[in-house]
């Protein structure tokens, strides 16, 4: 079970929505749909939670590139809305390196029949399952001048969201869109 909200920060404060994200694909759409809750281009948090298994937290200032922090990159990357968060450049990869026709590989890079490496790599020494880390990606001080520390934030599970929302002083607002 999945859940999604915008936090946008105002001059009131903060102010929750929570928006479908099944026409969003990619990151681009995304930070879109994000400034969109923000016509006066204030901070808007996206905080997408999947149960326990992992959170992750994009900040959009206006036009600027998006900041993004993920608590579990492998576990976010079985997942259709952490797949839209996981790009190229904050796994640490050349753009492509996820080519679906990579699909077609044996985990050891040969394609299926070919022999693999003289020193017999095989599946159980790595392969392509090491592109993506198992724990925290991204950039942990993206909450830093709102009251979240780096710290803080490396450290929270479970009901992440709601103690992000506590921290700001947004946890009403966070409510009453859950």
């Amino acid at each position: 079970m999945y859940f999604a909200a915008l936090l946008a920060r105002t001059e009131d404060g903060w102010e929750a929505s929570d928006k479908e994200l099944d026409d969003v694909e990619t990151l681009s759409d995304l930070a879109d749909l994000a400034r969109e809750a923000s016509p006066e281009d204030d901070t808007v948090l996206v905080l997408i939670e999947q149960e326990d298994a992992w959170f992750g937290v994009v900040r959009i200032d206006g036009e600027d590139d998006p900041r993004i922090y993920v608590s579990d990159a492998a576990a976010a990357a079985r997942s259709s809305y952490g797949e839209i968060l996981l790009t190229d450049e904050l796994l640490g990869r050349e753009p492509g390196d996820d080519d679906p026709d990579l699909d077609a590989l044996d985990l050891d890079g040969t394609e299926d029949g070919e022999d693999g490496d003289e020193d017999g790599d095989d599946a159980e020494s790595g392969g392509s399952a090491e592109a993506v880390p198992h724990g925290p990606v991204g950039d942990p001080g993206v909450l830093d001048d709102l009251g979240v520390s780096e710290k803080e934030l490396k450290s929270l599970s479970t009901d992440a969201l709601t103690e992000i929302a506590e921290s700001l002083g947004a946890s009403e607002v966070l409510e009453t869109v859950r």
